[in-house]
């Protein structure tokens, strides 16, 4: 249920909508969304992930922020990517699940090695809205993958596609206030803009971390719905830093710390961090907090693989730095994920965990 809005703080909501929906076309507008379950699908912020697996990894993601306001932040996203040339032949004795052992234990981890070189492609699909704001992304992407030495290997990787920024007039509630801004137009003519887009980054993983950097949004721009050059939102590069580290405390249970860190002009860097506790094959619990002014907040994570073609996962954040708190209520993400071409049988994923 959304959260009414009274008599008494009617005004003062207006104040603050109005404020975040300049904050939005000047400078959220170009920064791209937020996710609590980053570590679930790091492709998602960096191409170097591409085919990094032995199977088509694919994601299905939804993502309601704000949950307490009407027209609050919905994101969805379809990320599909699989190798290309990829061999592995599982030849130790813990490459397979073995009856009554872990089947990610430490032995498995003991034994791993790098992959061998080979490349990946992929697909990735993003809808992100907010109240009469739409924006949607396609992109392809492409990584190749290179041993460094028996357990590391080093990924590079490059995205590029289209992002159309929409703004429907007739969503926006004016109540006492001029619907004649001149800074988004009067006509449907004005109000849809296409612009192309490219990223790139580099992945570093082993057996036991991940490190990785990107960037999206390389070529600047600006985006503007109307002719005046006076109005409009500039897109700026969106520089992600990413890292990981896995320790187990027995056989049977492991914990993953991570780390993600994003950045945008104007705003300063956003900061995630995150940790992930996992049972067996079978499932997991974590925790987090980002530190942000804007979208700061505890978050929760649980996660269950139902098979080796199925797993599913979900978060529950609890903003704390929101300049809207009062009516935000808390953030709801759920991501479902499929392995497809699963030869090996792999209940959860080798080299992204």
């Amino acid at each position: 249920m959304k959260a009414p809005l009274t008599t008494m703080n009617m005004k003062r909501f207006f104040v603050l909508l109005s404020a975040t929906t300049t904050i939005s076309l000047c400078s959220l507008g170009q920064a791209k969304p937020f996710y609590n379950q980053y570590i679930l699908n790091n492709y998602i912020l960096n191409p170097a992930v591409t085919g990094i697996e032995n199977y088509t990894d694919v994601k299905l993601s939804y993502r309601n922020q704000w949950a307490g306001i009407n027209g609050a932040p919905v994101t969805t996203y379809l990320t599909a990517h699989g190798p290309i040339g990829k061999s592995d032949y599982r030849t130790s004795a813990t490459s397979f699940e073995v009856p009554g052992e872990n089947p990610r234990g430490r032995g498995y981890w003991e034994d791993y090695t790098a992959p061998a070189p080979h490349k990946g492609i992929g697909g990735i699909i993003i809808n992100d809205k907010a109240g009469y704001i739409n924006r949607w992304s396609v992109f392809g992407t492409f990584a190749y993958h290179r041993p460094l030495g028996v357990k590391t290997t080093l990924s590079a990787g490059f995205m590029a596609g289209v992002t159309s920024v929409n703004l429907d007039r007739t969503k926006i509630e004016w109540a006492n206030l001029d619907p004649n801004d001149p800074a988004i137009g009067y006509n449907n003519g004005e109000l849809k803009k296409v612009k192309p887009e490219v990223g790139a980054g580099l992945w570093l993983y082993s057996a036991n971390y991940f490190l990785g950097a990107s960037v999206q949004n390389i070529i600047p721009g600006k985006a503007k719905f109307v002719k005046n050059d006076k109005f409009g939102t500039y897109f700026t590069p969106n520089f992600f830093v990413t890292g990981g580290y896995r320790f187990f405390l027995n056989d049977d249970i492991s914990v993953l710390p991570s780390f993600m860190m994003q950045y945008w002009q104007p705003v300063a860097a956003s900061m995630h961090v995150n940790a992930k506790m996992q049972y067996l094959d079978k499932l997991w619990l974590g925790g987090g907090y980002r530190f942000s002014d804007l979208v700061g907040g505890y978050s929760a994570m649980a996660g269950v693989n139902v098979s080796n073609t199925f797993n599913i996962s979900y978060a529950y954040e609890s903003a704390t730095t929101s300049r809207l708190r009062t009516f935000t209520r808390n953030t709801h993400e759920i991501v479902l994920g499929f392995l497809l071409g699963n030869k090996y049988g792999d209940t959860c994923p080798r080299n992204v965990w």
